[in-house]
């Protein structure tokens, strides 16, 4: 086997193990979400961010405070509410005992809410590119993944 060909088989190992399991079957990204009720439910408002770009933490935060969710009120049933933490929970970043590289420089008493202000966020989009955004009216905000990733739904970001 040539350089190149390990090469290609080590970036393939790589890929394969750090990303989530729930990983998008039609390319590289963090995976679709596969749950229903989530998908229905969160892309009322937004659109549904898939469970491996937050921690369990943040996501119990955030299913904890859903009456005050980022100064709307998005309660849900008990029950409803229950199920769709219980999958956040189930496919979150840190899942059975996994450590990703962009949590790990984030204090474990530090519970993260929004994913646009994660290092890797900011550091992938910059400066430039959230100002170009915020201009354009179909966008608006980075928080809207899909003004610019049409796979964003499938949980496919690599637009490159």
């Amino acid at each position: 086997m040539t350089l190149w060909n390990n090469v290609k088989l080590a970036a393939i190992i790589i890929t394969v193990a750090v990303l989530p399991q729930n990983a998008a079957a039609d390319g590289p990204g963090i995976g679709k979400i596969t749950n229903a009720l989530t998908a229905e439910e969160c892309s009322a408002c937004h659109m549904a961010y898939q469970p491996g770009f937050l921690p369990i933490r943040s996501w119990r935060k955030i299913m904890s405070t859903l009456p005050d969710h980022f100064g709307e009120d998005a309660s849900l049933s008990e029950a409803d509410r229950t199920k769709i933490e219980k999958y956040l929970v189930r496919n979150a970043a840190d899942r059975n005992g996994r450590n990703p590289r962009f949590l790990r420089r984030i204090p474990a008493s530090e519970v993260p809410l929004r994913i646009t202000e994660f290092r890797w966020f900011t550091h992938e989009h910059g400066t430039r590119l959230r100002n170009w955004a915020a201009r354009q009216p179909e966008i608006g905000t980075l928080s809207n993944c899909q003004g610019c990733h049409r796979g964003a739904d499938r949980g496919w970001f690599d637009d490159d």
